[in-house]
């Protein structure tokens, strides 16, 4: 290995740490405010925003994952939390009976909207470059 590859996979790792390092502090911020002014965490949080603006308050649960980026056991236990909460319900897909659909209650809409500003402040003061939101 050269002295420049050297270099520049030094500077490669020092990026991806720089992205861990962000990932974590915007994280734990996020956690922080939403736990304590709305009772739920981030997972759940993106969750019920994957909901809301899928377009018709429901989605597959496979698609959940994927906007939640968890693992389908993952988000199962997550949708089973905001089930027991009142905040999502499922239902049998009619077309595919393996598939199944996770559904935003109006309760889950709710806390969703309360949500969404905290989120927002929260992203704005802690991504770096970031601009506060017009519609606070």
């Amino acid at each position: 290995m050269s002295v420049s590859d050297v270099g520049a996979e030094r500077a490669l790792v020092d990026r991806w740490h720089g992205l861990l390092a962000c990932h974590a502090a915007v994280w734990g911020a996020l956690e922080r405010e939403l736990q304590s002014r709305h009772g739920i965490g981030v997972s759940e949080f993106e969750a019920l925003e994957g909901l809301a603006t899928s377009g018709h308050d429901k989605c597959r649960a496979a698609e959940l994952a994927g906007a939640v980026h968890l693992s389908q056991s993952a988000t199962s236990r997550l949708t089973a939390r905001l089930e027991r909460a009142g905040l999502v319900t499922r239902a049998m897909c009619d077309v595919d009976r393996r598939g199944i659909f996770v559904l935003l209650t109006e309760e889950g809409r709710r806390l969703y909207e309360d949500a969404r500003p905290t989120h927002r402040e929260v992203l704005a003061q802690a991504l770096p470059g970031a601009e506060q939101p017009a519609d606070r």
